[in-house]
């Protein structure tokens, strides 16, 4: 509420994006606040501390990755699904990932998994709303303190290799995520869906860093 009061936003709803019913009754009091909305920002993660450390077939479980996926990529898709109504032919959805979807982290582990599940959900979902003209992109940021992170073991180390081996050798900052995410939801990127933007200060096309 004292972060919503900051951006004189008027409505603050509480959501486990675990619980349908829950996700079903937050549209339903959007819908009656708002009628219709144009932008939808996914920006939940969570797996078991215990599994975002060490070898990554020593500590995953059957549970752990079920609920990695359940929040971290299912979420989006049910999101999606309780508010296409209210965002046909002008909606823009966004959710945020990491280059662990793709490449192996150290520590970052079953949550690297599962990020690879939600940027194939962008594709899929960007398929199935396309025709309602609504757009679904990702941001594959670069690693940035949050409290999220403090979670991933040795996660300070990340943040140090990114800055000495990233072209432009530092990492990236929050306020440039806010930026894409802004193009990426505005009208200036309104030909652009199903796609992962990688705002990491260019780390990701680096082959060998730190050799």
């Amino acid at each position: 509420e004292k972060l919503a009061s900051s951006l004189d936003s008027p409505i603050v709803l509480p959501c486990d994006v675990s619980d349908d019913k829950q996700i079903e009754q937050v549209f339903e009091r959007l819908d009656d606040f708002w009628g219709a909305f144009d932008i939808l920002v996914h920006s939940v993660a969570f797996a078991p501390k215990s599994e975002l450390q060490g070898d990554y077939l020593e500590t995953v479980t059957r549970e752990g990755f079920r609920i990695a996926h359940e929040v971290s990529s299912y979420s989006f898709a049910a999101l999606a699904k309780a508010g296409r109504g209210m965002m046909r032919e002008r909606g823009a959805l966004l959710t945020l990932s990491y280059l662990g979807a793709e490449r192996v982290v150290p520590n970052y582990n079953v949550m690297g998994v599962a990020k690879a599940s939600l940027e194939a959900n962008v594709r899929y979902m960007a398929a199935s709303l396309g025709p309602d003209g609504i757009r679904v992109n990702a941001i594959s940021a670069g690693p940035i303190k949050t409290l999220a992170a403090t979670g991933i073991s040795d996660f300070n180390r990340i943040l140090d290799h990114v800055e000495r081996t990233a072209p432009l050798r530092r990492n990236v900052t929050q306020e440039e995520l806010g930026n894409a995410g802004a193009f990426l939801c505005s009208d200036l990127a309104s030909g652009i869906t199903g796609e992962v933007l990688y705002v990491d200060c260019g780390y990701h096309i680096v082959g060998t860093p730190g050799l």
